[in-house]
């Protein structure tokens, strides 16, 4: 199993990034779950992959889709992080995951997931990159209700990051300011890869009951393109 998909396009001024595209757990690995699971925003962020491509068909441009799920290593996570194969999510139990070999695991899918990333961008050097999350509207255990529609999610970059929050408010959607969690505690892929890089970037964050239909992954698409010509404009 290859870490990352590429899509191709030929219009190189943005890369799309999606972590948490997939659910897929390999055949030789064992989580221990309920396989119902897999279909929880704890094993992959619900409608974000759809969304990507969507995008990428829209815009033209390429797209690296993870192809792992983030129950099997968290790929927007850095190497240390506590949290990068997580033994309980949500409030689940990922029993499989509590004797892992760990660094076997980070070299089978998470160096070279960020490799082909570092390489990508290094080739391309994309004068936007956007990552494509969705985060669920309640947590099960312990969270309250998540009114944002969409959140903008940064670290210390706000060349993007500022105007697209005014960009999402100025078109009427309830906009979460490094919310529903902070970019600046849970930034990892984007720190490395575009402001690491010197490349202006963001994570969006669209709450996935706006996006589980395609209708609802059109027009967030449709959104996204549009916010990704203001942002390039």
């Amino acid at each position: 199993m290859s870490a990352a998909e590429i899509l191709e396009g030929s219009a190189r001024g943005v890369l799309l990034l999606c972590d948490h595209a997939s659910s897929a757990v390999p055949a030789d690995i064992d989580l221990g779950i309920d396989p119902a699971l897999l279909d929880n925003h704890i094993a992959i962020d619900i409608g974000a992959a759809a969304v990507t491509r969507a995008l990428a068909a829209r815009l033209g441009c390429p797209a690296i889709l993870a192809t792992v799920s983030r129950l099997v290593i968290d790929l927007h996570r850095e190497p240390d992080h506590i949290g990068l194969i997580p033994h309980r999510s949500d409030g689940h139990p990922i029993p499989g995951n509590e004797t892992v070999d760990r660094a076997g695991r980070i070299a089978r899918f998470h160096a070279p997931y960020h490799r082909v990333l570092r390489d990508h961008v290094r080739a391309q050097r994309p004068r936007l990159i956007l990552s494509i999350h969705s985060f669920t509207p309640c947590l099960e255990h312990g969270g309250t209700d998540r009114p944002w529609q969409v959140g903008v999610l940064y670290n210390r970059d706000v060349r993007a990051a500022h105007p697209t929050v005014a960009f999402f408010r100025e078109h009427g959607f309830v906009t979460g300011d490094n919310e529903p969690y902070s970019g600046r505690l849970l930034n990892a892929t984007l720190n490395r890869h575009a402001e690491g890089q010197g490349i202006p970037s963001v994570a969006i964050e669209i709450r996935n009951d706006l996006i589980r239909d395609d209708a609802g992954v059109a027009e967030w698409a449709a959104v996204l393109a549009a916010l990704a010509g203001h942002l390039l404009r």
